[in-house]
């Protein structure tokens, strides 16, 4: 090592603060004054090669603990951040992000944590524009935001539930299938009757008469579906209420919401138990149709349960997943990734999960680029619920599964199709996208002034100053 030494001043703070020491302690120890220590630590003095063998006895520490192992993944980070549209025009070279990295890294870091709070600030007053209020109402007051927090703060996964589950799959198969098992285990008697006797019910218990009750005009996907969730809330009770206890829901809407996504969520383990799916869907290609003929399933059910597959151990690939009615309003969403609009988005009119009614029951994939640079894969097809009679009405929504770029070659629906070089630009809603050329754009971002067109009007719905 030269004799002058090296700048290590962040590094050398961050082990005298590990491992509680003052200034003065750590001076004490290697025979030097606190006020070099100071120096040292400001990079306004070189930390010497006999400062670090006195550092090394003294503490018991690796010369390694003090190498640059944390600076490509700090480069990385903040090359990550710089990519914010928010920086466009500032001109800030690879170079000098190193740079910065090497000689100021908690300059850098301090940066990563400003940045970090800025886009959580962001996304707060986004959520409180998007629900209309600025009251300060939080998530908890808002049951439908309540909920899908719960079930992403948990990747949408229930191992205990997948479990119960799993069993009681076994029994039903022993038992000859739904309907036999409803009638062995619980004396209850599954019908199905006209829409007229069901009065506006797909399913309803009779306690009474001793029946489960199934609306006729239901598909065979749809019927055992209904039938999984009824008895998910007569065998998994006290485990739903566990499960949703976790979750400290402030209202009774919440709480109800809540248990109705868990018994959907048993439903489907009864019907795709974990260990019989998770192998399926890697044998398959994650292809959600023959996936969907193998279970009995239907596409939207098969779509919705490759979300759920991350129980530790065992886990596939992670999902996000969105579905949407003509008028692109968020009836469901749900996350076991990374994809940010779990939180915020869905109505950007470049994905083509609003552009799919075009082409009912079509497979459409799609590379995505957010603007922090992050990649993902998307598929996306329209699903209908209801009619199954002359004159029964249906709905019909478009529902997208979402999954990181690097994921992408593990589906079917990637053959053919690979990563262009400039994949389609989204964002998540316009109030957080800062693209400044986009044409598509509703309204401007937050934080953003708009240029006056007095003079000159930009091809782009809105012109934004620099600043």
């Amino acid at each position: 090592m030269e004799k002058h030494g090296v700048y290590l001043g962040p590094r050398l703070r961050r082990l005298r603060r590990d491992l509680g020491l003052t200034q003065a302690n750590m001076a004490a120890d290697l025979d030097i004054s606190p006020s070099y220590i100071a120096l040292m630590e400001r990079n306004q003095r070189p930390v010497t090669a006999e400062t670090l063998l006195r550092l090394a006895k003294a503490y018991k520490v690796d010369f390694s603990d003090f190498g640059d192992e944390t600076g490509p993944d700090l480069i990385a980070r903040l090359q990550a951040v710089m990519r914010d549209p928010i920086f466009t025009d500032i001109d800030l070279p690879s170079m000098e992000i190193a740079d910065l990295v090497h000689s100021f890294p908690g300059v850098a870091e301090a940066m990563l944590r400003l940045h970090t709070a800025y886009k959580e600030e962001q996304f707060a007053l986004a959520d409180r524009r998007q629900d209309g209020s600025s009251d300060g109402i939080g998530v908890s007051a808002d049951p439908v935001a309540a909920v899908r927090s719960f079930l992403s703060a948990r990747r949408n996964c229930f191992p205990v539930l997948d479990a119960a589950a799993e069993k009681l799959a076994t029994r039903i198969a022993e038992d000859g299938g739904l309907a036999n098992f409803f009638k062995e285990r619980h004396g209850l008697r599954v019908r199905r009757m006209p829409p007229e006797v069901m009065t506006g019910s797909f399913r309803r218990l009779d306690w009474h008469r001793k029946d489960v009750l199934l609306d006729d005009t239901l598909d065979a996907a749809s019927q055992n579906f209904q039938l999984a969730q009824q008895l998910a809330y007569l065998e998994f009770d006290q485990e739903m209420r566990d499960a949703a206890q976790e979750g400290h829901f402030e209202t009774d809407n919440a709480q109800r919401l809540a248990r109705r996504a868990l018994a959907a969520y048993c439903a489907a383990a009864i019907i795709m138990p974990y260990a019989a799916f998770a192998r399926a869907v890697e044998h398959r290609r994650y292809d959600i149709e023959a996936l969907s003929r193998q279970f009995g399933t239907s596409f939207e059910q098969t779509a919705h349960r490759l979300t759920t597959l991350q129980k530790p151990g065992h886990e596939r690939v992670p999902f996000f997943f969105i579905r949407v009615d003509a008028a692109g309003n968020v009836s469901k969403r749900l996350n076991s990734g990374t994809f940010p609009f779990a939180r915020h988005g869905g109505g950007c009119p470049l994905w083509s999960v609003h552009q799919v009614f075009a082409t009912p029951r079509k497979v459409v994939t799609q590379w995505l680029e957010l603007p922090d640079g992050q990649r993902f894969f998307s598929i996306a097809r329209t699903v209908s619920s209801g009619g199954g009679a002359f004159g029964v009405a249906s709905v019909e929504r478009a529902i997208a599964l979402v999954c990181e770029a690097n994921h992408a070659e593990r589906l079917v629906y990637s053959r053919g199709h690979p990563q262009p070089v400039t994949p389609t630009p989204i964002g998540i809603t316009c109030r957080l996208c800062h693209r400044t050329s986009c044409t598509s754009r509703s309204e401007p971002p937050i934080g953003r002034q708009i240029l006056p067109d007095d003079y000159r009007r930009t091809d782009a719905p809105f012109g934004f100053s620099d600043t």
